[in-house]
């Protein structure tokens, strides 16, 4: 089974010691000591699964978790917290946790929990190639060709590129991709939308010469 796993544990050793034995479990592993960027990281990358200690620096573990779900962030999440009472418990289960595990813990039952939660929560793939010009996006396996090329891209600019083509007749405001894309038009700006635009055209179109995206002013943008 693969998938991609965000560890947050402010405990070094033992952060190494989740990602070496989730590693060997053939699963890839990104590791955090503290909340910092753990958002943008689930906002733009396609992770799978979040293990979350409670006890961090900067904010309680259960109160990230209850924000992301605010936010629309719904990455399964397992709690691995030496908060064991049977309150603690619940409340992480009420802010937003699939799973919860107090410490100290036994490793092989976390990765066969780590397992379980992955099998139940598992994303249909939807399958299918997107194209324009000579732009693949191949939705099963999440890659983008350029002219035969691949090309690097995050979730979210997979993402933003994919609602360009389904909507290739039409102009799209900023409002519209922060919904559909997002899926949140309220907590984020129009720089966050023109930011990842920039970024996506740089990408796709390093020189210039192409111009698929054009902006529309002061509406927003539209495949051309």
């Amino acid at each position: 089974m693969s998938a991609n796993i965000v560890i947050v544990e402010d405990e070094e050793d033992l952060l190494e010691l989740l990602e070496y034995n989730l590693t060997k479990e053939g699963f890839e592993t990104i590791g955090f000591l503290n909340t910092k960027t753990v958002a943008q990281i689930l906002d733009e990358e396609e992770i799978d699964l979040l293990i979350m200690d409670r006890n961090l620096p900067g904010i309680e573990g259960s109160e990230f978790v209850s924000r992301l779900r605010e936010e629309g962030i719904d990455t399964p999440v397992i709690f691995l917290s030496a908060k064991d009472k049977d309150e603690d418990i619940e409340e992480g289960f009420m802010r937003g946790g699939d799973d919860y595990i107090t410490k100290p813990f036994n490793m092989k039952e976390l990765i066969l929990r780590v397992k379980s939660l992955l099998k139940r929560t598992s994303k249909k793939v939807n399958e299918g190639k997107l194209s324009y010009r000579d732009i693949v996006l191949d939705k099963s396996t999440r890659e983008l060709s350029v002219d035969g090329k691949i090309i690097e891209v995050t979730k979210l600019e997979f993402d933003l590129l994919s609602e360009f083509i389904l909507n290739k007749n039409s102009v799209l405001d900023r409002d519209y991709l922060l919904e559909n894309v997002w899926g949140d038009s309220e907590n984020y700006q129009y720089k966050t939308v023109n930011v990842a635009i920039n970024r996506l055209k740089e990408k796709i179109d390093p020189d210039k010469s192409k111009d698929y995206i054009q902006t529309v002013r002061g509406i927003g943008y539209k495949l051309c």
